[in-house]
């Protein structure tokens, strides 16, 4: 695709600052959520600055080569919580976390040594386009729910169907205005604005929103209070580091907890690494340049385990490279790495101003929702694109693409014991088996 900054490419300082908060705005709502579904004081703040450190540290073993960000991975839920409890009498809190994650970047250094030694012409072996390419449309049909769930978060869902009340509507409204101004400004909008799309549309959903909740507190409407501004009651100035809590936890550590951990973290990097790979070979596909060769599948690899650690020493969440900032670059054509250096810095400053990261989570859920219909679609269109030089008349690769694709929409999420393979993953893997067994070259004359 053509891109107004490429992957070395500098933007003068204000725009950079700009381009850096647009990516930040991306990547935010997910990043802090972590935190806030496993609770057990887990801080946001401490997350966002673990995002940003390990998002560096990723630059770092690339070679400034790979224009993505780093943030809370979704993966690991299951595996924090069970570092919590564990199943033990004991709970392993913090110390879990970091053990966990520590257990999880290993599995990546194990596997980049692999390929270092190996190469990684297996990789594209046993993931062609046909295989890869519906594979990232999965990444992003499988969010497509999170975006809807938030562009109508004031409805109420009754047997499948929203409920469209005057919140509904509200929502809805600011969802639909949000999502309009970031089409329009990517089709439409002249030189700085086109390259800004995200910033304009969460400006303006958030613009409606306020209307909406001033009208409200004026009426007594509870239904119009779209923004909730309560945040601003407790907001914290220093991060709550997970390395300060963990150490707490340590002299309590047994063999059978360790153990514990490692079962809960080392199945799941495996699934994550099948959608490593996806995601790579979606942004080797944007910005024009083979990730996987240059600078390499064992460098990304290692740039993704080590900066999980890393962050997770800080926030306690393990890292993944993030499908909204592939997203972010794709639609804006801003591959430019320093830009992701900027946003990963301007993570870690924020990290320690209370109000700007209050501000941002008071962005309302529906806002949020325009954007990532948006961001998750263009993942979904990008891996359809993919399929283009794939000849789909040819019944081997039309049902290697079918079934990862009906694996994938359909759910189709299994839980093995502890382990659990997500949709991504379990689609991924029965991609695969089948190109494997029958998509071989078809002999002369057949």
């Amino acid at each position: 695709m053509n891109l107004v900054y490429k992957v070395n490419d500098r933007p003068r300082f204000g725009q950079l600052i700009i381009f850096a908060l647009q990516q930040l705005l991306a990547i935010l709502a997910a990043t802090i959520a972590v935190p806030s579904i496993i609770g057990n004081g887990m801080s946001q703040s401490a997350a966002l600055f673990g995002a940003g450190v390990g998002t560096i540290v990723y630059l770092l073993f690339t070679k400034f080569k790979s224009p993505v960000f780093l943030g809370s991975s979704f993966a690991f839920l299951g595996s924090m919580f069970a570092a919590f409890g564990g199943g033990v009498s004991v709970s392993l809190g913090y110390a879990g976390l970091l053990l966990g994650a520590a257990f999880a970047g290993l599995v990546y250094v194990v596997i980049a040594l692999i390929v270092k030694a190996g190469g990684v012409a297996w990789v594209n072996k046993l993931m062609p386009a046909v295989v890869i390419g519906p594979t990232v449309a999965i990444i992003g049909l499988s969010l497509a729910g999170n975006a809807i769930g938030d562009a109508l978060h004031g409805a109420q869902l009754s047997d499948g169907a929203y409920v469209m009340d005057l919140a509904g509507w509200i929502s809805l409204i600011c969802a639909l205005v949000t999502l309009l101004t970031v089409v329009y400004f990517s089709v439409k909008g002249r030189r700085m604005f086109r390259l800004i799309p995200f910033i304009m549309g969460i400006i303006a959903g958030y613009l409606v929103a306020l209307i909406f909740t001033l009208i409200g507190q004026n009426t007594g409407n509870e239904a119009l209070k779209v923004l909730d501004f309560s945040a601003f009651d407790t907001i914290k100035w220093v991060p709550d580091f997970t390395f300060l809590k963990a150490f707490e936890g340590f002299s309590e550590l047994t063999w059978e907890r360790v153990a514990t951990i490692a079962v809960a973290y080392v199945p799941v990097a495996f699934v994550v690494f099948a959608e490593h790979i996806a995601d790579h070979k979606n942004l080797s596909t944007i910005i024009g340049q083979e990730l996987l060769e240059d600078p390499g599948l064992h460098r990304t690899l290692l740039g993704d385990g080590v900066g999980s650690i890393v962050g997770a020493f800080f926030g306690g969440c393990p890292n993944t490279t993030y499908g909204e900032s592939v997203g972010c670059v794709a639609i804006t054509g801003n591959a430019s790495v320093i830009t992701i250096l900027a946003t990963a810095i301007l993570a870690i400053v924020a990290s320690f101003f209370g109000p700007f990261v209050t501000f941002l989570s008071t962005i309302p859920s529906c806002v949020m929702g325009g954007v990532c219909i948006t961001l998750y679609g263009f993942i979904a269109v990008s891996g359809l694109k993919m399929l283009q030089p794939v000849d789909l008349n040819d019944n081997r690769n039309l049902f290697t693409a079918s079934v990862i694709l009906i694996a994938g929409i359909g759910g189709m999420t299994l839980k093995i014991g502890s382990v659990t393979l997500t949709e991504i993953a379990s689609a991924l893997i029965l991609g695969i088996i089948v190109n494997l067994l029958f998509n071989r070259p078809a002999k002369s004359g057949k």
